[in-house]
């Protein structure tokens, strides 16, 4: 019990000072850091390329993954590693490619004796490893929770960054790529999980946290099968986030102010979707001790929210613990896509 308490603590502390490219570290960054495994990093393995396909073409200006040439082989995934475990849920890690050199592992966890049930997308902050996802606690949440945990990294997130890309391009610094091709993902993510017959496609809901959760509107904004989101402090209103975000190292932020810089992601700012949502549930948690998205930026996208009472805020990490202590970071969320439940709408 203790261990999965620290575990859910520190999972939580999501103020996250992160260190870009995996090679520098922003002055006067918050003094938190993503969780590691103890399990050795599955090898990189590119699968071949299917030879009757067409190269993969995609279209980076827009959300949508229509106008973009998705190969036929997208839903062939090979799986890694699948067992029951005694927590009480069957986790499955799989791994897909549908862009060349870019392999992406996907987590499905699944509680034991429920045939169908809802899905929770798990997107968390760009550098985190998403192998905390074979920990029991997340199991243990599942079954909790009644809810089905599916996880991948996002695009230009440190296990998907391998040569032949420099070092010194990173999450912001090839935002438009980064935020437009991981909203691809989720979309095709869903469309694989719609192959399935073992979860509710009918009830899906995000989690996003930081660029994470700027992932996760533009995700719900192109895609209606997308109807609870949970995001916590996430990234948006690019010029005033680029402009005071202790994200960016300060030798770098006169090249992401730049207009062209700026043109670039001018329609993948979440500010613009948050307006337009049509999910039935929304919870935007922001924590004011957060440093990596400015106040300017936090203000504009509370404001943005279509109903005041959608976002809530807390002074530090602490007082966000408490508040999901007992029912652990998937609780709210499982609520809003319980089958039926009207229940916890305006928990928040």
């Amino acid at each position: 019990m203790h261990r999965k308490l620290t575990l859910a603590i520190a999972f939580m502390a999501l103020s996250v000072a992160s260190v870009h490219g995996q090679t520098k570290t922003p002055e006067k960054a918050p003094e938190s850091k993503p969780l590691q495994s103890d399990t050795p990093p599955i090898p990189l393995v590119d699968a071949a390329p299917d030879p009757g396909s067409p190269p993969f073409k995609e279209d980076w200006t827009t959300i949508s993954i229509s106008k973009s040439d998705v190969p036929a082989s997208a839903m062939d995934g090979v799986v890694m590693t699948e067992g029951d475990l005694p927590s009480g849920c069957t986790r499955e890690l799989l791994r897909f490619q549908w862009r060349p050199g870019d392999p992406i592992d996907l987590y499905v966890i699944r509680p034991l004796g429920n045939k169908r049930p809802p899905v929770g997308v798990f997107l968390l902050n760009y550098n985190f490893d998403t192998r905390i996802f074979e920990n029991d606690y997340w199991c243990a949440q599942s079954k909790q929770n009644g809810l089905a945990i599916v996880a991948f990294g996002s695009a230009l997130s440190w296990q998907r960054f391998h040569a032949p890309r420099p070092m010194k391009q990173w999450f912001v610094s090839e935002l438009q790529e980064a935020l437009s091709t991981s909203t691809h993902d989720v979309q095709i993510v869903l469309n694989y999980l719609e192959t399935r017959k073992d979860l509710d496609m009918n009830h899906v809901g995000i989690y996003g946290q930081g660029s994470g959760g700027a992932i996760a509107i533009l995700a719900a904004a192109a895609d209606s099968r997308i109807t609870a989101l949970d995001i916590t402090d996430p990234w948006g209103d690019w010029p005033d986030w680029l402009k005071g975000s202790k994200q960016i190292p300060e030798d770098e932020r006169a090249t992401y102010l730049k207009p062209e810089f700026l043109q670039k992601v001018a329609n993948l700012d979440p500010v613009t979707y948050l307006p337009q949502l049509k999910v039935k549930s929304l919870r935007i948690q922001q924590v004011t001790s957060d440093l990596v998205t400015p106040p300017a930026a936090k203000d504009k996208i509370a404001g943005a929210a279509p109903k005041a009472d959608e976002v809530v805020h807390y002074p530090d990490n602490e007082a966000q613990h408490k508040a999901v202590f007992l029912g652990g970071v998937t609780e709210w969320l499982a609520l809003q896509l319980r089958p039926g439940s009207m229940m916890a709408a305006n928990l928040r």
